[in-house]
């Protein structure tokens, strides 16, 4: 890939761009793809969790805008550019929708311009940072230029939180963010487990772990503490990402192929 930005290491990989090949995309590299494989070799449903969590995205900020009258988005994590990103779905039911983007990979700044695509009566905007510091998320002139805090935001930590560990305290992470936000904002978040598959996930956990890429996956009822504590679940709560509001025809994924969790929450 010419042109790129010499602070982006090809022969490392990058989660970003594993899911990106999980999911079909092509903004990754050999190395990313050499993890990717290896764990499908050890967990060959991972690719399915990684498309079913994306749908759940899509569906979550299709609810969000059309339902919930959200127009406003911080999406942490965002990940490569693809199909249905945030601002795409938003900006279909609703033009004047504003979004954010953050992420840790110089890759995705690389390819910012196509998450800079807007609607004309929205905006959109991308800023290279990590949710470890999530006040300098907060505190960056793009983000305050885009966003009204005074109004409703919808905050997207899709999944993002397994790759945070107990030792960079997420729930200090999360309620920052969230204390940020006014009443009636939202929380979108989704996290792999091992509930369902224990040995398959296990080992697709260390196969990330040895190419570099830091994981903790967790139990669905710790995701629901760290991730939704003190919040409004909308319905039906904290379930399976290909579970929620699923609206697909035929049949859906048995559990221990998704190995995913996922919610939508408000802030009262």
């Amino acid at each position: 890939m010419p042109g790129l930005p010499p602070e982006i290491d090809t022969s490392r990989p990058h989660s970003a761009r594993v899911y990106d090949y999980m999911i079909g995309g092509k903004n990754n590299f050999a190395a990313d793809r050499e993890t990717a494989e290896s764990v499908l070799k050890h967990s060959p449903n991972a690719h399915t969790a990684a498309r079913e969590n994306r749908a759940f995205l899509g569906r979550a900020v299709r609810y969000l805008t059309a339902e919930a009258g959200i127009r406003q988005f911080l999406d942490i994590g965002t990940g490569l550019p693809t199909t249905n990103s945030v601002h795409e779905v938003a900006q279909s039911v609703e033009p004047s929708c504003r979004v954010v983007y953050a992420d840790n990979d110089p890759l995705v700044l690389a390819h910012a311009r196509a998450l800079l695509t807007s609607a004309p009566e929205g905006r959109t905007a991308y800023i290279h940072a990590d949710v470890r510091d999530p006040q300098g998320i907060l505190d960056d002139p793009a983000v305050r230029d885009v966003l009204d805090f005074g109004e409703p935001v919808a905050l997207m930590l899709v999944a993002l939180l397994h790759f945070v560990q107990d030792e960079d305290k997420p729930e200090e992470i999360v309620a920052t963010l969230l204390d940020a936000l006014p009443s009636g904002s939202y929380l979108v978040a989704s996290h792999l487990t091992m509930e369902h598959d224990t040995d398959a996930a296990g080992r697709g956990l260390q196969a990330m772990r040895s190419a570099g890429i830091t994981m903790q996956k967790r139990a669905s009822d710790e995701f629901a503490r760290l991730a939704f504590s003190g919040l409004e679940l909308v319905p039906p709560g904290v379930v399976l990402v290909s579970e929620w509001r699923w609206a697909g025809a035929g049949p859906r994924p048995a559990p221990a192929e998704v190995n995913c969790y996922g919610g939508v929450a408000r802030k009262r």
